[in-house]
């Protein structure tokens, strides 16, 4: 416990309730060789700080070790996860991104933070992910914080997020996506060894660092940031929920009048097809969300748009499918299909990035 946490909760206290020892200071005179943070640190197989402040990301950044939590960093070996909680203002601050993405650059992973009503009173994205989410992610650690080499030296474009398409300057439509299964992929493919490209709509999510992010907000715009791109890629993965339609902006902001008002949308451009229509087309992999006859319209997609593959979901449902955690795919392809049961959306992607490196690699000559 770091000395701020022993001002909310005393060691005593804790150290009752878990039911195990709790270390406060960096010497010990009354352990042995007093050096608890070495013994710590080949102790620990997964060093998890949570919560994290600001002030704590920004020692870990630049190796500062004056306490026994900073000094037990720098001496671990093993994997690292942090927990950030802090004011929205102060997380989303310029020079705490900063640390963040040096951190990151060092191996260390981040869980959270969460979006949410935080104790100053305001709301927004800096407090700390529930214990239980920190815990599955954890679960599913030994899985996915081994690297591997599935996917080394490939260069993969992945698009990810909602897509909003503006009605006037202050109002849009848009959908549910909250991107977690795209950044899932990012995140997944750099620890296979890809060279990462993603393009995001509007989301509250930090990018790998490792990864290229191009923003763009609407579909339109994803259209253009994608083709651009696709060609010089060897995978494109389609995450993103794109807005099948658009309407025509008003240059100013739409007034409320008496009776029914009519709204004229206009088809987007299909950009999974356009890239799959290219020539050579990377393998292009397309997702599905569905309430009804899933396997039907994905199979439909699939042949539709000439995709190597295509993951779909149920939307709708009591568990997965948009702005959760977890998730489970049925995912298709031309000569077959798999299943992908309910789980962590990290875990989820890893599982299906491995069997699109198997397609991949079996459609090469």
């Amino acid at each position: 416990m770091t000395t701020a946490a022993a001002e909310f909760i005393r060691p005593l206290t804790f150290q009752a309730l878990s039911g195990h020892p709790v270390q406060t200071t960096l010497l010990d005179a009354d352990a042995e060789n007093a050096m608890g943070h070495i013994n710590l640190a080949r102790w620990a197989d997964v060093l998890v700080i949570a919560p994290a402040s600001a002030n704590l990301l920004a020692k870990l950044s630049h190796g500062l070790a004056d306490d026994l939590l900073s000094t037990l960093y720098l001496a671990a070996t093993c994997p690292v996860y942090v927990a950030p909680a802090m004011n929205q203002a102060m997380w989303s601050k310029a020079v705490t991104q900063a640390n963040v993405e040096r951190l990151k650059t060092h191996g260390v992973r981040f869980i959270g933070p969460a979006a949410g009503d935080q104790a100053c009173g305001e709301t927004g994205l800096g407090r700390m992910s529930e214990p239980e989410d920190i815990c599955r992610q954890l679960l599913t650690a030994p899985a996915s914080v081994q690297a591997s080499s599935e996917l080394a030296g490939l260069k993969v474009l992945i698009s990810a997020g909602p897509t909003r398409e503006p009605l006037d300057p202050v109002r849009y439509i848009t959908n549910r996506s909250s991107g977690k299964m795209g950044y899932a992929l990012a995140e997944a493919a750099i620890n296979m060894g890809a060279d990462v490209t993603l393009v995001s709509g509007p989301v509250q999510l930090a990018a790998p660092a490792q990864a290229r992010l191009i923003q763009v907000e609407t579909a339109a715009q994803m259209y253009a940031a994608v083709l651009a791109e696709a060609d010089s890629h060897a995978i494109y993965i389609g995450a993103a929920a794109v807005a099948d339609y658009s309407p025509v902006p008003a240059p100013e902001k739409l007034k409320k009048h008496a009776g029914a008002s009519t709204l004229v949308l206009h088809k987007t451009q299909d950009i999974l097809a356009a890239v799959a229509a290219l020539t050579p087309p990377p393998f292009t992999v397309g997702f599905a969300a569905e309430t009804e006859n899933l396997t039907e319209y994905a199979l439909g997609k699939l042949q539709d748009k000439k995709l190597a593959m295509i993951a779909a979901n149920w939307v709708g449902k009591a568990e997965g499918g948009f702005d959760r955690d977890q998730n489970a795919l049925q995912v298709f392809w031309p000569t077959g299909q798999k299943a992908l049961a309910m789980t962590d959306k990290s875990l989820l992607a890893q599982q299906l990035l491995s069997l699109i490196a198997e397609h991949f690699y079996n459609t090469m000559p």
